[in-house]
């Protein structure tokens, strides 16, 4: 195995990881938690 390999699989693990947190972070079960998430800093005290 040499480095362009190890390199090919570092790029496509990164791309796979970004595209389970892109999926994460867009699913509508996680939309309420976001929404109140969001509205934190506006809360009073």
């Amino acid at each position: 195995m040499d480095i362009t390999t190890l390199r090919i699989v570092a790029t496509l693990a990164s791309f796979v990881t970004f595209l389970g947190i892109l999926v994460w972070a867009c699913s509508r079960r996680r939309a309420q938690a976001f929404e109140a998430a969001s509205r934190l800093p506006f809360e009073q005290d």
